[in-house]
């Protein structure tokens, strides 16, 4: 049995009872899940160096475990040096195994890794979901620190079928995410 099934079974088993409980759902359906996680790093000098999307691309497939997609460019902008279907950044969305593998790895190894980590902040959207920015790569184990060359930062949103933010924050909590203890919503 893998790690996987363990933080699934762990939404069935534990996660799911509670969240029933706390917001008195009558139907197992009602019950918030996360869908989906997607990472997406926005690389604004990339309009100058190609290579650099390459090794993001690369560095995001060796995180995620995922082959990661170019993202390019939806117009011009003269101010930026950026011309249409330019590569801008890269971006990978992960879900069923992949996904609760990576969250795991989030929670367990790589947020610990943050130097002088206190928490992330607890702003949701609006609509149950939460974006996570993460400043360095090398917080991830499977990026080599001597092979880097450029730091460079990414967000994690976390899409969840819950329709508001006390439901989201409630659920990502469960998972594990190390929120602040003094900010709630």
């Amino acid at each position: 049995m893998s790690t996987t099934a363990s933080l699934k079974k762990e939404y069935r088993e534990r996660i799911a009872p509670t969240l029933m409980k706390q917001f008195n759902y009558k139907s197992s359906m009602q019950v918030p899940r996360l869908t989906k996680i997607v990472i997406n790093e926005g690389l604004g000098i990339a309009s100058a160096d190609k290579k650099i999307v390459d090794v993001a691309v690369n560095e995001l497939s060796t995180i995620t475990g995922q082959k990661a997609v170019v993202t390019l460019s939806r117009k011009d902008i003269a101010n930026f040096k950026v011309r249409k279907k330019m590569p801008i950044g890269a971006m990978v969305t992960l879900r069923r195994e992949q996904m609760y593998e990576f969250l795991e790895k989030l929670i367990r190894v790589a947020l610990p890794r943050i130097r002088d980590f206190k928490g992330i902040e607890s702003k949701l959207d609006g609509r149950g979901n939460y974006t996570l920015g993460i400043t360095e790569q090398i917080i991830f184990p499977e990026i080599n620190i001597d092979s880097v060359e450029r730091m460079t930062g990414m967000n994690i949103t976390f899409v969840t079928t819950a329709q508001t933010d006390e439901e989201g924050y409630a659920l990502l909590k469960e998972f594990g995410l190390p929120f602040k203890k003094n900010s709630i919503n």
